[in-house]
């Protein structure tokens, strides 16, 4: 259902005003996307598993009481990693993957390949 002209104005208002008073914000918030920003939430619940891991194996051999909280932590962070990525949808994964697919390998890894390839050379002059 589209927005009214009011709604339009409004919301154009409260963009401008944003810009206004806060522009490094308003340029932060312009710039993530809904995927990139599920992705990042999915980076952290994934660190929360691990730290509860880490709780859990460490916590029982003090107090049960320690492994059960590591257990709790395992559980809400595998909660929250699936609903983010439930949220995320098939278009959301797709434009994550397109966004990491345009970022070669090169760019990623700096040009690493190519200093070993001229330190060690490829080989292709020693065959001919």
């Amino acid at each position: 259902m589209p927005l009214s002209e009011d709604e339009n104005r409004i919301l154009n208002q409260i963009e401008q005003r944003l810009y206004a008073e806060d522009p490094a914000s308003a340029e932060r918030i312009s710039s993530t996307t809904l995927p990139r920003y599920l992705a990042r939430n999915c980076g952290w619940a994934a660190l929360g598993f691990v730290a509860g891991l880490v709780v859990l194996l460490v916590g029982f051999t003090t107090s049960w009481v320690l492994g059960l909280l590591g257990f709790v932590i395992m559980v809400g962070s595998a909660v929250v990693f699936v609903q983010n990525l439930r949220m995320m949808g098939r278009h959301g994964l797709r434009q994550l993957s397109t966004s990491l697919q345009e970022r070669s390998w090169s760019t990623l890894a700096g040009d690493t390949g190519r200093r070993l390839r001229r330190r060690f050379g490829d080989g292709r002059d020693e065959r001919d």
